[in-house]
């Protein structure tokens, strides 16, 4: 029996399906993690799959690969280093589970299941695992450690199991999305069950952009006292290990570093960073297209590209109409100049043309409308997808969600992309964000330390620029009571009773609510973008296009 435990945490990126390169993150995980003396290694959810692998983990050799790479760890462990809690699906008398399996001088020592499968919101556990049996804790060189898989410790039934059967540690292996203002609520819930349970309490977290996820990792330790040990980085991978000592009254955590917390708007603007870069990298695009129009929505998107990839990764394109005014050209010229990026200025007017006269015989003398707004906008999509197509760069859109929510915005026009890192930021929040940026520089920014967003691009009204004299108040509420309506019909599912209730005028409440149901056919063909709130308006509301209901 041992009166020590150095606990190494490897907070790590892995990438869905890649199940090479994460086995060979474990690997070189674990040799940090020797050198600094740990006894045992703890890794985030699923990290030999990478999560979330969706229908990918239904795949027989997916599934095998995820085996074999467990068995070369196992084979690692007889050199006497450090065991490994490893994550990864297991298959096992015919079900699939979400594992935690602990290796350790060559030998599968133990395994458990996680036991509850979130379905709600992002998650969708039930449709490809089994849940497992209430777990006890496994024994580790004579110390009883409870492995709760990430929603196990959201409510008290798994870790009161593992108390009550003589848990004296707890490790908790987690894959938890980041919102904004999530991090206060994890530790909350781990001071939960400290106190539920009078264990020391592991949160290691999973860091990484997967598709329309970003995972934050701040993973955190909290002592049998509930008070903070340890915080590792907040979007950065990170190992480090933490020592536990036995004492009269159980199992404690030794004091060790806590890194500084990101809240607000620099840790949304680090999801859109982080959730950016990976998207491009992992995907393997070599940079970024994104049309630049002297708009705030543009020249914040491209001081993200530039902040996630480096400036010589991002190809910034004016496209000018006549409509386009005079301090527009000037403001994407400075703005593109300010962040360091490639720029260049294609005319869109002999599209339009070549679309009036191709369009005169069957419109006849109709008056111009929407109609020609639209080829406008997609004329613009048509020109950044032949640059994409010529130069390889993926197309960045720049649509934010208060746009988005309520349809102001263009099928196969600016909708056009194969990403969105303003897709889940409400255009108030988006002003916010420009300031915050030209007055900081991200931790690990590849931008330039430096104001980056010209002031008249911040303060002037904002306008599509589709037809003369053009501004978006004359489509849309101000963006401040718009926001206010969409938050509450989005996050909080009001109707208009309980918002005029709140101050709203009914009549602009049920128009926007009509917009936002009658826009679910573009969203639904938008590009993935990063979420940020707690509920995102692609994979977390969930509405039928064809809908009746008018409540």
């Amino acid at each position: 029996m041992t009166d020590t435990l150095k606990v190494g945490l490897a907070q790590l990126n892995p990438k869905v399906g890649d199940v090479a390169g994460n086995l060979a993150k474990v690997r070189a995980a674990r040799a940090e993690a020797a050198r600094q003396g740990a006894d045992l290694v703890l890794f985030s959810e699923m990290v030999l799959a990478g999560y979330f692998p969706e229908d990918l983990v239904l795949k027989p050799a997916f599934q095998q690969a995820c085996h074999d790479a467990v068995e070369a760890l196992r084979a690692d462990t007889r050199d006497g280093g450090p065991a490994l809690f490893v994550t990864t699906p297991w298959r096992e008398e015919g079900r699939l589970y979400n594992a935690v399996v602990a290796l350790d001088k060559g030998e599968i020592v133990g395994k458990r299941y996680k036991v509850d499968l979130p379905n709600y919101g992002v998650f969708d556990d039930k449709r490809v695992f089994s849940p497992g049996p209430m777990p006890g804790p496994l024994v580790f060189r004579g110390v009883r450690i409870g492995v709760p898989i990430c929603e196990d410790v959201w409510t008290p039934d798994v870790v009161e199991c593992i108390a009550e059967t003589g848990g004296e540690i707890l490790l908790v292996p987690n894959g938890s999305p980041y919102e904004a203002g999530k991090t206060n609520i994890r530790v909350q819930l781990g001071v939960k069950r400290v106190v539920e349970s009078g264990l020391p309490f592991v949160y290691l977290n999973q860091v990484g952009g997967q598709d329309e996820v970003v995972y934050d990792g701040a993973s955190f330790v909290l002592g049998a006292d509930r008070s903070l040990k340890a915080k590792l980085a907040s979007f950065a991978e990170e190992v480090a290990t933490v020592e536990f000592r036995r004492t009269a009254d159980g199992w404690d955590c030794q004091p060790g570093p806590v890194a500084r917390e990101l809240d607000g708007l620099e840790s949304i603007y680090h999801a859109m960073v982080l959730g950016l870069r990976d998207y491009v990298n992992k995907t393997g695009f070599p940079s970024v297209v994104i049309g630049l129009s002297g708009g705030v929505d543009s020249a914040i998107t491209a001081a993200v590209a530039a902040d996630a990839l480096g400036p010589e990764r991002v190809h910034a394109i004016m496209m000018p109409s006549p409509y386009t005014s005079r301090e527009s050209l000037e403001d994407a010229e400075a703005c593109a100049r300010a962040i360091g990026i490639r720029y260049d200025v294609v005319d869109i007017g002999p599209a339009m043309e070549a679309f009036r006269g191709m369009l005169t015989p069957l419109f006849g003398n109709r008056a111009e409308d929407v109609t020609e707004e639209n080829i406008q906008s997609r004329a613009r999509g048509v020109t950044l997808m032949a640059v994409s197509n010529k130069l390889g760069g993926m197309v960045v859109t720049t649509g934010n969600k208060s746009e988005m929510a309520v349809g102001y915005a263009t099928l196969y026009g600016d909708m056009c992309g194969g990403f969105n890192v303003l897709k889940d930021v409400y255009k108030t929040t988006v002003f916010d964000l420009c300031r915050w940026r030209n007055a900081n520089l991200p931790i690990g920014g590849l931008g330039r330390p430096v104001s980056v967003i010209p002031t008249r691009i911040i303060d002037k009204p904002p306008s599509a620029e589709l037809r003369p004299d053009q501004q978006d108040t004359d489509s849309l509420p101000p963006y401040p009571t718009l926001d206010a309506i969409l938050k509450g019909l989005i996050e909080r599912d009001l109707d208009t009773a309980a918002l005029a209730k709140e101050g709203h005028d009914p009549a602009i409440v049920d128009r926007i609510w009509r917009l936002l149901e009658g826009a679910e056919y573009k969203r639904r063909q938008a590009p993935p973008g990063v979420k940020i709130t707690s509920r995102s308006i692609s994979r977390e509301r969930r509405y039928p296009i064809v809908n009746g209901f008018r409540g």
